[in-house]
């Protein structure tokens, strides 16, 4: 495997594995190496939490983000950590994010997403969810539930981040209509 360090490290910098497109660990880089527009593909979990009405939450990004701040986005998402499994990443970010514990994940897609900054490899979950998410201030500005066809009325508008965008036009429209 390759040991990258591709940028100076400073105290308590995070390390992210880099990864094929099948995701299989090729190496590591810092977090801020794989945010700088190198196109490092590092892998990211996210997790679309409805509540048992159908809808859909969202978190809106705080202004101190470095990626898409201000911006509402995916009800859970985050990078996985060196060393760490997809699933365990996925329960972290849920619970520091939004104190989720008890949930079942579903698997809808792995895809890759590049933005003008990094490029992530996606792995989409999505869960119904009785437990009430509680938004951690220092992770979130908050969050709320949306009705799909809000979402769908501001698709382009810019508030919402293009990946939640992508991802919402390319596997959960699709998917949620075949469920119903």
């Amino acid at each position: 495997m390759d040991e990258r360090n591709l940028s100076a490290l400073s105290p308590g910098e995070e390390w992210f594995p880099l990864v094929d497109e099948t995701g299989e660990v090729i190496g590591k880089a810092t977090r801020r190496a794989c945010h700088s527009g190198t196109k490092l593909l590092h892998p990211v979990v996210h997790l679309h939490v409805f509540n048992p009405a159908g809808e859909l939450y969202l978190q809106k990004r705080p202004m101190h983000k470095d990626v898409q701040p201000g911006k509402w986005d995916t009800s859970v998402g985050g990078h996985v950590d060196y060393g760490e499994t997809v699933e365990a990443a996925l329960r972290r970010e849920a619970f520091e994010e939004l104190g989720l514990i008890r949930f079942t994940p579903v698997f809808v897609a792995r895809y890759v997403f590049e933005s003008t900054l990094e490029k992530e490899l996606v792995h989409a979950f999505m869960t119904t969810c009785d437990e009430w998410p509680r938004p951690h201030p220092a992770e979130l500005d908050g969050g709320r539930f949306w009705l799909l066809r809000d979402i769908e009325a501001r698709l382009g508008e810019g508030l919402l981040t293009p990946n939640f965008e992508h991802g919402f036009r390319r596997f959960l429209i699709p998917l949620l209509v075949v469920r119903r």
